[in-house]
């Protein structure tokens, strides 16, 4: 399909959105219904840390070659099994209440989001004139703060009002909805270009300084972001909150992600993105710092919220940028790249500091993760090349 016609690509977009929030939202469901189901059976803090190193485990491995196969044979059908393994995550656990089943979830879980993460950012600057493409980041990374909220906040109340097996059978409807969706309009998503270029130019760019700053702040962004959203749950639980105020204070964080994200096109033209990335890493910072001292749901959920104020906005610029820097044809290979280093430290985070809360407690995490907020906002400042094109 011919996408220069504007109602094409209005159409492919917001095809792409709802398949955004579809899939997203039952990812994000099911990283806290596992979490939480595995603490319910008596699971230390060690082995749910190992449970949140396996979502991201494939993603790990993977993000880069579906990049280039999003390259060279469109979105569609990446899409398809990515919605497939998603309701097997859901499933598994419904019928088979042990950690290695819950190991073999979150595993699909993760193959499901390293289909979703490159194959959705890709087409939605592909589908974006250079005019437009900050607000359709915008638009994507809004859709993806709504799924932050609504992901915590379904696995929080289906856990309450069903139980933990019956939630994870009500959440994997949205990935069956994802496929009857796909089956119905996929064709609207744009072709990919069989000729299009292995993936050796891509590897060379880290040579360039510009991109590997953006993948290494962009891997300490989903590092913070990825801690915070990790141990709150571990934190609640400790501190016998409910599962709903567990859900509640992490859709705190989705609510703040998605207001300062209604700013982003906004925020890109009046300063520069490396204040941006250095100010989001300093009210990361902040919110780690004060996780010790929290005292109750609600003060857990303003301090959720003052997270999401800063950090909500690091995650859709470094992918906007890393778009912006890809060579024409290599997007999805080079996005597959940054995902490939912020899905490392999705792996190896909550399984190091999950050992450390073994050993010390959840204070000394909150603490070390703020050390390496504020430090990540002092790296982001100094500008090392001019803005991209």
């Amino acid at each position: 399909m011919p996408f220069s016609f504007p109602e094409h690509r209005r159409a492919a977009t917001w095809l792409t959105l709802a398949l955004t929030f579809l899939n997203f939202t039952g990812t994000n469901a099911a990283r806290v219904v596992l979490t939480l189901f595995a603490l319910s059976l008596g699971a230390s803090p060690s082995a749910v840390g190992v449970l949140g190193g396996m979502f991201y485990l494939m993603p790990l491995f993977l993000s880069f070659p579906i990049g280039t196969l999003a390259d060279r044979h469109g979105a569609r059908g990446l899409l398809m099994a990515g919605a497939v393994c998603g309701i097997g995550a859901l499933l598994l656990p419904y019928f088979v209440h042990t950690m290695p089943a819950f190991y073999v979830a979150a595993a699909l879980s993760g193959l499901a989001l390293a289909f979703f993460h490159v194959t959705l950012q890709n087409m939605i600057g592909l589908l974006s004139d250079p005019a437009d493409r900050a607000r359709n980041f915008s638009n994507f990374s809004l859709v993806g703060a709504v799924t932050n909220f609504m992901g915590p906040l379904a696995a929080g109340l289906s856990i309450d009002y069903a139980g933990y097996a019956e939630a994870c059978l009500f959440l994997a409807v949205l990935p069956l909805i994802a496929v009857v969706l796909l089956a119905l309009y996929g064709r609207r998503l744009p072709a990919g270009n069989p000729h299009a270029a292995s993936g050796g130019a891509t590897l060379r760019s880290i040579a360039n300084p510009v991109v590997l700053r953006m993948i290494v702040t962009g891997s300490l962004v989903q590092l913070g972001v990825d801690l915070f959203q990790f141990y709150v749950p571990i934190y609640g639980h400790s501190s016998g909150m409910s599962a709903s105020a567990i859900g509640a204070a992490l859709a705190s964080f989705a609510v703040a992600s998605f207001v300062v994200r209604l700013f982003l096109a906004r925020l890109v033209r009046g300063t520069t993105p490396e204040k941006l990335l250095a100010w989001s890493f300093y009210a990361g910072a902040v919110g780690f710092a004060l996780l010790p001292f929290t005292n109750g749901a609600l003060m857990l959920a303003g301090i959720a919220f003052i997270f999401g104020l800063g950090m909500g906005i690091g995650t859709p610029l470094t992918a906007m940028l890393m778009f912006s820097y890809s060579a024409e044809g290599r997007s999805g290979q080079t996005l597959g790249l940054r995902l490939t280093a912020n899905n490392f430290v999705r792996v190896a985070g909550p399984v190091v500091f999950g050992a450390i809360a073994t050993v010390t407690g959840l204070s000394p995490v909150f603490w070390i993760s703020a050390l390496i907020m504020g430090a990540g906002g002092l790296t982001s400042r100094a500008r090392t090349a001019r803005p991209p094109r």
